[in-house]
C-alpha cells in the first residue's frame, strides 16, 4: 500500500536534517534516502527543499560541508554537524517534543469533555 506524501510543517526540514547529519557525514542525496527510508516511503524530500535547506543550515554554522569522494566514485559535498549544530538540534527537538504533545493532547479531547 502506497501512503500519501506528507508535507512538511514548516521549520521541520531543518530539524531532519541536522538529526540525520548528526549519524555522520552524509551528502545531500543520502540525506534525503535516508529521510524516505527511515520513515518507509512517508517523508520524499526534493532537491528544490533540501538543497536550499542545507545551503541555509551551512550559513548558519549547524553543519559543515567538505566535498569528498561518494560511493559512487563522483565528488559530492559532505555535511557534518558542528557543534552549533549539535546545540541547535537539542532545542529543536525539545521544542518539536513539546508542540506534538500538545498536538496530541488536542487530538484526544472527546466531545463534551471538559479540561
Amino acid at each position: 500500500m502506497q501512503l500519501p506524501k506528507s508535507d512538511l510543517p514548516q521549520g521541520t526540514l531543518d530539524l531532519l536534517i541536522l538529526q540525520v547529519a548528526a549519524l555522520g557525514p552524509i551528502h545531500g542525496y543520502g540525506i534525503a534516502q535516508r529521510l524516505q527510508q527511515v520513515s518507509r516511503d512517508v517523508l520524499q524530500v526534493q532537491q528544490g527543499s533540501l538543497y536550499p535547506a542545507l545551503h541555509r543550515l551551512e550559513i548558519k554554522g549547524y553543519l559543515k560541508a567538505e566535498w569528498k569522494q561518494s560511493d559512487t566514485g563522483r565528488e559530492a559535498k559532505f555535511y557534518k554537524l558542528t557543534a552549533k549544530g549539535q546545540t541547535q538540534l537539542k532545542t529543536e527537538s525539545a521544542n518539536w517534543a513539546r508542540l506534538t504533545a500538545a498536538v496530541a493532547s488536542v487530538l484526544k479531547l472527546r466531545e463534551g469533555e471538559v479540561l
